[in-house]
């Protein structure tokens, strides 16, 4: 195995030798060769800086010109590698130096710096793409004032745009070429800088602030394709209607722009006022897009939005502090999402995500803290830990301190920290400061890896009218770290009665209780509730109050108990769940013994009891009948996973369920029928998923009404939801018709490469024994493209990731290829070859003959010559 650089540590920061205060760029675009000068006025910080060393960064830079204060630097004076440019003798005062590069935008596969896709010329420097444009300090605690100026040839270019507002444009007498120049007021990183060229279509619209400003909107994409941007536009104005409303905090330049590009590593990116998007999260329209794909660009483009300030305005000093933006940013992305849609269905869907991404991160070998303290790749580290568990740390935050407390908290941050790049510390400091909450125990959450246990005990006495309940937390050891300490964990709960309603009592001693939330510090707490009138079924960890795995002994009967009466609806849905996953976990065991698995009749009834309560939301109701997934069992049971016999469980008992539930399925899909035009509200939205769920629970029987049915379902659809789901119905179940509906599907979306990726999934996810050589033979497919990150995702990501059994077989197969496709890829796109090699953390939990060979793929992948820094990281810390 290869030796990897030396890692970044968070104990060696050191605030930057110099600091650059202006940047002043100048781009002569050219596909294969783009002229870059960089003008940059710099300035000492520290005595060592003053001696006269100077260090900036590049990545692939081939240097072309370097002046001093005008004056062209003499050989001797400067060392220039494609990664260092070293001045050996700068001026001790503040100085002015003009940097000349030169970069080949077509030939930049990595999709990082500045690179050209389907004409357009795009940049995405987070996190270290801006060494790829010029030499710098590029690292997030340099801030500087950027002023950018675009020169291309007219038609190949008419859009020029870059980061804040626009300044001047114009034409350049005697040529075909045009100018521009933005100019961006708000100091930022360079990872923020932004700029796009090319022939785009555009919507426009405009906000007008709480203050009173007036802000012109846009959304630039590829011509043909401006209708699909409307609702990518609706959202961004409630967007930033609800960050006034919500944290007071107002838009502050003259335009924004968003940009959609089909090229792109990542989901979006927020650099300031112009946020450049894969496609895929702006582009909607009812027959080329989803519910969940309207949902998606709804979060996303809030998500980018709100970065305005908890990202932008105030940055992160390191690349360790990522959650501060991060984290923070999908919690609020997630409330405005609760506020548009469903609140009680977006927390399980928003759980069901972190459960499914963070906890096997969690549980393997790349599990790491909320807040790194190391790092090979930093790219490597934009994680489900640090977004979706970074999330929960600020949700937790504000359940201890209270909403009125959070936005206090909240408040001072912003005041103290516009305009700074700031910490984890700085953070929890102005929560601190602003309510004198004692945070410090809090604060192991960024610090401490792994899914926290609890394990709660409890018993009621009669005679007492009392009931003892007893949390004990633990936290199993992660790499780099054997010890834990006990965290401060807000459980929010309540105590069913006989009715349904929560009971009250006397008084409560043992731990601290506020409102309805039981702050659990110690290791273990018992807690002793007084005149409790009845024995309590104990309704814990509400709204999923902290990121945990919860173990309670709790009868069949109690759980079907909570299922129909508990008042929070998460917990109604985890009832379920956990009746759910109990027959799965025994039925895996059954499978593998041999023996037919049996089921609790409690979760039928459960299951029944959701479906006929008209009083709940459809999309809650089809939440609560989605089992849990294959990955889900693997990840419950833990240790020598058969990935086949958990896929026969599952079958069987969605056998079982569709059989217990009967007529019913049929019943209520008929109800749910005759809607005609398409609506994307939540309302019509939970109508679709609840119609489509009771279609996929008919499919199980198999029986010829059913498979008509999904049939019809497929050819009568008039959206992409419900043409969708019944696809992917038709394909999961394997269905001999599964290929003349696949190929239909494709011919009618031959030329909507978005859609393909939909079809590419569907084909890459049929748990089959010939889906491995269908997916060689996509490979080369013409709707399949090499160098598309959606594309790869789609195909080879939607295969390793979530085609448990066949990415899993037993002859090593599936391993093998995704360790050659990787090996390919990562000549090309390092970024996603490291992402798509995240498909391998569990490979320890799986039976021996598997694990064996994952584990020879994976060493096979190591021993490669040339490796990139990505895709090495992620390998030697997995096999570690």
């Amino acid at each position: 195995m290869k030796t990897e650089a030396a890692p970044f540590r968070l104990e060696d920061y050191r605030a930057p030798a110099f600091t650059i205060d202006t940047v002043a760029l100048d781009f002569q675009l050219d596909p294969p060769a783009t002229r870059v000068t960089a003008t940059l006025s710099i300035r000492a910080n520290t005595e060592e800086a003053r001696k006269g060393r100077l260090e900036l960064i590049g990545d692939e830079i081939v240097l072309k010109g370097l002046k001093l204060d005008g004056v062209a630097v003499p050989a001797s004076h400067y060392i220039a590698t494609p990664s260092l440019l070293t001045l050996t003798d700068v001026p001790k005062g503040p100085f002015t130096l003009e940097i000349e590069t030169i970069v080949d935008p077509a030939a930049n596969t990595k999709l990082m710096g500045l690179y050209r896709t389907s004409g357009t010329y795009c940049t995405q420097c987070e996190a270290e793409g801006f060494r790829r444009i010029t030499y710098f300090l590029d690292r997030p605690d340099v801030l500087a004032v950027y002023t950018t100026r675009l020169e291309a040839e007219k038609s190949d270019a008419p859009i020029l745009l870059a980061n804040g507002n626009p300044v001047e444009s114009g034409d350049i007498p005697g040529t075909d070429r045009h100018f521009a120049i933005w100019h961006d007021p708000f100091p930022k990183p360079s990872y923020l800088f932004a700029m796009v060229a090319g022939d785009l279509g555009v919507i426009t619209d405009r906000f007008t602030t709480m203050s009173g400003r007036d802000v012109e909107l846009r959304i630039y994409c590829e011509h043909g394709k401006e209708a699909r941007c409307t609702y990518a536009m609706d959202a961004l104005k409630r967007s930033m209607k609800w960050d006034e409303d919500v944290f007071g905090l107002e838009y502050d330049l003259d335009i924004f722009v968003i940009v959609a590009v089909s090229d792109f590593n990542m989901g979006a990116m927020e650099n300031k006022g112009l946020n450049v998007f894969n496609d895929k999260y702006v582009l909607a329209d009812p027959d080329a897009a989803t519910d969940a794909d309207y949902a998606n660009v709804e979060g996303v483009i809030a998500h980018e939005y709100f970065h305005n300030w908890t990202g932008n305005r105030i940055t992160c000093r390191d690349w360790f502090q990522l959650c501060l933006k991060e984290g923070l940013t999908v919690f609020r992305d997630q409330e405005f999402s609760s506020d548009m849609r469903s609140r009680a269905v977006k927390r399980i869907a928003d759980v069901r995500t972190l459960q499914a991404r963070q906890f096997p991160e969690d549980g393997g070998p790349l599990a790491h803290p909320v807040r790194p303290e190391i790092y090979h790749e930093i790219s490597n580290f934009y994680t489900p830990t640090v977004y979706e568990k970074g999330a929960e740390v600020v949700r937790m935050l504000k359940s201890i301190l209270g909403p009125d407390d959070f936005r206090k908290g909240m408040d001072l941050y912003v005041k103290r920290h516009d305009g700074d790049a700031a910490t984890i510390e700085d953070f929890l400091a102005s929560f601190a400061d602003a309510t004198g909450v004692d945070l410090s125990q809090f604060k192991l959450w960024y610090s401490q890896a792994g899914t926290p246990q609890i394990v709660a005990r409890g018993a009621y006495d009669e005679a007492a009218k009392s009931y003892k309940l007893t949390l004990t937390q633990s936290l199993a050891a992660t790499p780099g770290q054997s010890q834990k300490r006990p965290m401060h964990m807000p459980i929010r709960f309540g105590l069913i009665g006989p009715n349904g309603d929560d009971m009250d009592y006397a008084s409560v001693s043992g731990g601290r209780v506020d409102r309805d939330i039981i702050h659990l510090t110690e290791a273990s707490q018992t807690l002793v509730f007084e005149g409790v009138g009845g024995r309590p079924v104990p309704s814990l960890l509400r709204g999923f109050s902290a990121p945990v795995r919860l173990a309670i002994d709790i009868s069949a009967s109690d759980l079907l108990f909570q299922a129909r009466t508990d008042t929070d609806p998460f917990n109604r849905w985890q009832a379920v769940q956990t009746l759910a996953m109990r027959n799965l976990v025994a039925g895996t065991a059954e499978q593998i013994a041999g023996r037919a698995p049996k089921v609790e009749p409690a979760l039928i009834d459960a299951l029944g009891g959701v479906l006929d309560n008209d009083t709940l939301e459809p999309a809650f109701r089809a939440q609560v009948l989605q089992l849990p997934s294959e990955a889900d069992i693997a990840r419950e049971l833990g240790q020598d996973v058969d990935p086949e016999a958990i896929a026969a469980a599952r079958t069987a008992l969605r056998l079982a369920i569709s059989t217990g539930l009967g007529d019913r399925l049929e019943r209520h899909y008929a109800r749910l029928s005759g809607e005609t035009d398409f609506h994307p509200d939540a309302t019509s939205a939970g109508r679709r998923a609840l119609r489509n769920t009771l279609l996929d629970l008919r499919l199980a029987r198999r029986s010829p009404d059913a498979i008509a049915a999904a049939l019809t379902h497929f050819e009568a659809a008039t959206n992409m939801t419900d043409r969708l789901a019944a696809l992917a119905t038709i394909t999961q179940a394997a269905l001999p018709e599964r290929r003349a509906v696949l190929d239909a599907f494709h011919d009618r979306y031959a030329n909507d490469a978005l859609v393909l990726d939909k079809w590419l999934t569907l084909e890459a996810t049929v748990p089959a024994p010939d889906t491995l050589d269908r997916v060689k033979a996509l490979l080369k497919h013409p709707s399949y493209s090499p160098n598309n990150p959606n594309r790869v995702r789609a195909l080879v990501g939607s295969f390793a990731g979530a085609n448990q059994t066949q990415f899993n077989r037993a002859d090593g197969a599936g391993y093998d290829f995704l360790a050659d496709f990787a090996l390919d890829l990562d000549k090309r796109n390092p970024q996603t070859t490291a992402r798509l090699l995240v498909s391998f953390r569990s490979w320890r939990a799986l039976e021996p003959v598997r694990r064996a060979r994952a584990e020879a793929a994976l060493r096979r992948i190591a021993a490669a010559k040339d490796l990139s820094p990505d895709t090495l990281d992620i390998v030697t810390r997995t096999l570690a």
